[in-house]
Order: structure tokens, then C-alpha cells, then sequence
């Protein structure tokens, strides 16, 4: 499986409802890189798994779309703790959209799966992957 692996980063803030998240269950900033990691068994007819500018530029749009909000007061998050895991499918589901309506070329309809990892500290990250 061949793969390509583009980065951005999202500075976000946001609560959570429940004991298990204890001093977290307060308002918080958080910080993440993102990285968006492409895969595909064969390379398209470039010799590429998808165009990395394309990548990068797509992966972009999806982070700013989130990107200095405050989650708790977004109506899509409405009630639902937007953990790091919650998060990576947030971004890996947002992408996929832009794959299937064509946003990183046609080569990029060969991709088999995407993975999502947000990094949330040296110690810390989370992933989410899905089919395309």
C-alpha cells in the first residue's frame, strides 16, 4: 500500500460533559497538528498517490473551517463532546467529501483509505480511518 501524508494544525477551544474528563469538563484551548494520510494499493497513471499541493490545500480548507472556533458554540457540535478522536473523523469525513466531489483531482478517486491523526501533545494523539 502506497501512502502520502500531508500536515496543517487547528488551534481550537471547547468543554466536555462527564466525570471522566475531569478538569476538562472547564473550558479549554487545545492545539493539534493534523495530519491527513492518503492511501492506495497502485499509483495513478502520474506515479503518485494524490497531488500533495491538492492535499495539502484541501486539508486546509477542512482545519479552517474549525480553526479558532470555540466547538461548544458551533451548531454541528451541539451536545456532543468533541474529543480528539471525535475530531479526526470530523476531518477525515470532511475530506472524504472533498475527494468523491473531486476537490483533489481525478486521481485521487483510486484512494483507498484516509486516516486522520490528531496530534494532541509530544505524548498524546488519536486517529480515525475510513474507506473511500
Amino acid at each position: 500500500m502506497f501512502s502520502v501524508t500531508v500536515r496543517d494544525h487547528i488551534m481550537i477551544a471547547h468543554s466536555f460533559r462527564g466525570e471522566v474528563f475531569g478538569p476538562a469538563q472547564r473550558l479549554h484551548g487545545a492545539t493539534f497538528l493534523v495530519d491527513a494520510t492518503f492511501r492506495r494499493e497502485q499509483l495513478d497513471d502520474d506515479n503518485i498517490v494524490v497531488d500533495i499541493g491538492l492535499a495539502t490545500q484541501e486539508l486546509g480548507a477542512v482545519v479552517s473551517e474549525l480553526n479558532y472556533r470555540n466547538l461548544d458554540n458551533e451548531p454541528d457540535f451541539a451536545g456532543i463532546n468533541t474529543s480528539t478522536e471525535f475530531l479526526a473523523k470530523v476531518v477525515a469525513d470532511r475530506l472524504a467529501e472533498r475527494i468523491h466531489k473531486g476537490a483533489l483531482g481525478e486521481g485521487a478517486r483510486g484512494i483507498a483509505s484516509l486516516s486522520v491523526t490528531l496530534h494532541e501533545s509530544h505524548i498524546a494523539w488519536a486517529s480515525f480511518e475510513r474507506a473511500l
